[in-house]
């Protein structure tokens, strides 16, 4: 098991770096940035199916949507300047809360 959260990690660090990259991007404007949204969203998705082996769809999908939308509202936060409210900051929360729960206490977490 640990070693399908070990590719799940490298799934949703590629996803962020991807997605940070398309912010770059400008709309697809900017080679670079958009060379690297291509191979972060790849290298992503292999990452993630082979988390696929070890885990269900629906807990591996839950908890690389989670991480990856907490880990770009930070980097767009410290990056990019992009503000969060109150109400961004709770909801970033119980998504934190939910993958805890998820990975704490779920059965469902392993075949």
């Amino acid at each position: 098991m640990p070693q399908a959260y070990f590719f799940l990690l490298i799934a949703v660090i590629a996803e962020t770096i991807g997605t940070t990259a398309l912010q770059a991007s400008q709309q697809f404007t900017r080679l670079w940035p958009s060379v690297i949204v291509v191979i972060g969203y790849g290298l992503a998705f292999y990452f993630m199916s082979i988390t696929l082996r070890f885990m269900p769809v629906g807990i591996v999908y839950a908890m690389w949507s989670g991480l990856g939308i907490v880990l770009i509202a930070l980097i767009g936060y410290l990056v990019f300047g992009q503000h969060l409210d109150w109400p961004a900051v709770l909801g970033l929360g119980l998504i934190i809360s939910g993958i805890l729960i998820i990975h704490l206490f779920s059965n469902s977490a392993s075949h």
